[in-house]
């Protein structure tokens, strides 16, 4: 039997996955999570997150994350159950748009198209509610350029596994380890071309049901989800539950915008997997330390940064050169298309973030037929004054505003109406135009962050043998 070693713990390949020969029930979750933790620790050395499927596969997932001192956070799937008959599924969603059908139990069940539309919108509705309930306010944890593990209770169809798989690679997942106690032998082979490995500590011949291979199979409750993310989050350093540190290489930079030189500063953190660009005008410099926040709140998750100044020192003494966004952006665009020649910059899809004037700069060169931008953030920006070209805007756009910034939020709503591409407002409670209120910066750098993971990572890849 092929087996391979890792330390005293063996992992099985899923050729030899063990059967229930060899089984034995578990007393509870705990029980089953610490057992496969025993077959994970290979894997502490790396930059890990732990994930678990609500409700039953998240306190498995939490002796997971505690045994390898990894973070953890939930992948919201829903099943898709027949209309008239619900304890039977024909397929998964999960968040980011990934959809699971098995189409032949749609045909067999002869389920209509209007339907399984009405069952997904339901479901859709009920997965937000949920990824709201389960978090709890936090931000949802950025997989981008790590090892994912993700962790369920155990595996009948496989549909939820799966559409949990498709939801770490759209969020830019590295690598993507599937972990399960107990799983039916039926979709194994399934499992293993959607994950790069897959850990089972038992697939019986005789698999009816994943509770009959549990002394404890209580229900989890929502709540009990919740306070197992807070608790393990607790006890995890802050500095990993907001993404680890990653090595990062920094430098100044000049980047050449038709006739002038641009300066900025350049941070490529190991694994970037996509770039930021903040557009910075106005007195707002690379040197500003909110900048740097947003800039490291970013680095954090995987992301790149160029801060790049739009005028020099002596062209913002002029005021008009401040708010001549057509020029701003002009310079914007001719730098971007610089940088995509850069090696640093590997080729990696590049976003815009812009403040003050410096939004409307980055919303103006967004709107430019061959800007090939995937996603804008506006922080305490001016959208407003990029309205003639918001229209053309296909990228997606956030604009984030604090809710004690009367003015500015409403010419950003004003900016909102005319936008035709995805869009969202989010507003940061108690905060004035330039975050300075405890907390309120690093909320808005949160907002950014979340909107960059989704939008700049990797698009999922076909799995592997298809």
């Amino acid at each position: 039997m092929n087996v391979s070693e890792h330390g005293d713990h063996r992992l099985w390949p899923c050729s030899a996955l063990p059967t229930e020969s060899v089984a034995m029930a578990f007393a509870d979750r705990s029980d089953a999570g610490r057992r496969l933790a025993d077959r994970l620790r290979h894997l502490r050395s790396e930059n890990v997150v732990v994930v678990g499927l609500p409700r039953g596969g998240v306190p498995v997932a939490a002796e997971v994350a505690r045994a390898l001192g990894a973070p953890l956070d939930v992948i919201v799937v829903r099943r898709l159950r027949l209309p008239f008959q619900p304890e039977l599924g024909m397929g998964a969603i999960g968040q980011d748009g990934v959809r699971i059908i098995n189409e032949e139990i749609v045909r067999v069940a002869a389920v209509s198209a209007n339907e399984l539309a009405a069952v997904e919108a339901r479901e859709r509705v009920e997965l937000e509610r949920r990824a709201r309930r389960y978090r709890g306010g936090r931000a949802r944890l950025p997989l981008c350029g790590r090892t994912v593990i993700v962790v369920d209770d155990g595996v009948a169809t496989g549909s939820t596994a799966r559409a949990a798989c498709q939801v770490v690679r759209a969020q830019g997942g590295a690598r993507l380890v599937l972990a399960i106690p107990v799983a039916s032998p039926h979709p194994i082979a399934m499992l293993e071309q959607d994950a790069d490995e897959l850990v089972c500590l038992q697939t019986p011949a005789t698999f009816a049901a994943i509770g009959q291979w549990y002394a404890d199979f209580a229900p989890v409750s929502d709540g009990a989800v919740a306070d197992c993310l807070r608790q393990t989050t607790e006890r995890v350093p802050s500095t990993r539950a907001t993404g680890v540190v990653l090595p990062t290489r920094e430098e100044e930079v000049e980047v050449r915008a038709g006739r002038v030189r641009l300066a900025g500063r350049l941070t490529v953190p190991e694994g970037a997997c996509g770039f930021v660009v903040l557009a910075l005008a106005g007195g707002s410099s690379r040197h500003s330390p909110r900048n740097r926040l947003i800039a490291t709140a970013l680095n954090r998750s995987g992301l790149g940064t160029v801060l790049l100044d739009l005028l020099s020192v002596q062209e913002e003494v002029d005021r008009s050169n401040v708010f001549d966004i057509e020029l701003l952006a002009r310079r914007l665009a001719g730098a971007t298309g610089v940088m995509r020649e850069r090696p640093k910059m590997g080729g990696l899809p590049i976003g815009y973030l812009g403040t003050e004037t410096g939004a409307a700069a980055a919303l103006w060169a967004a709107a430019e037929p061959d800007a090939d931008v995937p996603a804008v953030v506006s922080c305490g920006g001016r959208p407003d004054l990029a309205i003639p070209r918001l229209t053309g805007v296909t990228a997606p756009v956030l604009l984030i505003v604090g809710d004690l910034d009367q003015v500015v939020l409403t010419l950003n709503r004003q900016a909102q109406a005319r936008l035709r591409g995805e869009n969202r407002l989010a507003v940061v409670p108690d905060a004035t135009h330039l975050f300075e209120e405890p907390g309120a910066l690093e909320a808005a750098a949160g907002f950014a962050r979340e909107w960059f993971i989704d939008h700049l990572a990797p698009m999922p890849q076909p799995a592997r043998g298809t």
